[in-house]
């Protein structure tokens, strides 16, 4: 049996079906009820109390903001799981982002894996109301291009690693097919919708403001030094997504075609 926490995110849900097209038994875990697919097992619980009896692999999704991963290690190794795929994240690779989860799953003595993506092509939901009330789009850094990924090809790259034993003891840099930036991102909204959308570029102060709203502030501070700043590793293109699935990764064109109602 397969464990997914945050089983109803953008990573969790595209998992659990992957993994139960695949045939395998899953449990998801997640803090609020969900429509999932038939024979899904699930657990609603905060991700601290999830019962891993009788599991396999877990696949381990953090809760925003917690490093504390040795807590589900532990959980892990005291009911017989055999395989971990730890959600990073690049910052991590780049020394933006604390490494303690990643030591205390490479430390558990259990197979692992480690997934490091890039932003997220999905962040971009953040502005379907402004975009639907408005036509407008307001980000920090317009000009700054990043290869954000697709949230379903980390869990596609997720499933291989839960499965197959091969990939025990790797860790994947997981990003888009190609830089893209803010302005360009909206550009692509507008073409999409076939009208015109506005892109307001915030200051890092103004942003900084709304990250707190759901951030932690060393990781809101972070994430505006990548957005701002980033590095050349942080702009570069990784192949890992087509190394393991055998397919180019999905750039953010493909990723609002499949959520431009949410912008209408």
């Amino acid at each position: 049996m397969i464990v997914v926490t945050g089983a109803t995110g953008n990573i969790g849900r595209p998992l659990v079906r992957a993994l139960t097209a695949a045939g395998e038994d899953v449990t998801a875990v997640s803090r609020k009820a969900a429509n999932l697919p038939a024979g899904v097992q699930h657990q609603v619980v905060e991700p601290s109390a999830l019962d891993l009896t009788g599991a396999d692999a877990l696949f381990l999704l953090l809760p925003g903001g917690r490093t504390d991963a040795e807590v589900f290690v532990a959980k892990a190794r005291a009911a017989g799981v055999r395989r971990i795929v730890l959600v990073s994240s690049q910052g991590v690779g780049t020394g933006r982002h604390p490494a303690a989860a990643e030591e205390a799953v490479k430390a558990s003595g259990l197979e692992w894996s480690i997934l490091r993506p890039g932003g997220f092509q999905s962040n971009t939901l953040g502005w379907s109301q402004s975009v639907k009330e408005q036509r407008t789009v307001e980000a920090p850094f317009g000009e700054i291009a990043l290869p954000q990924i697709h949230p379903a090809d980390i869990a596609e790259v997720a499933a291989v690693a839960l499965r197959e034993p091969e990939y025990a003891g790797t860790t994947w840099l997981l990003t888009g097919p190609e830089p893209v930036s803010p302005r360009e991102q909206t550009a692509l909204i507008a073409a999409a919708l076939g009208e015109p959308v506005r892109f307001v570029e915030l200051t890092r102060e103004s942003a900084r403001e709304r990250f707190l709203r759901f951030m932690p502030e060393q990781v809101a501070d972070s994430t505006l030094d990548i957005l701002g700043s980033p590095t050349q590793a942080e702009q570069t293109v990784s192949g890992d997504v087509e190394r393991v699935l055998g397919r180019p990764a999905r750039g953010y064109a493909d990723w609002l075609s499949e959520y431009l109602d949410v912008f209408r």
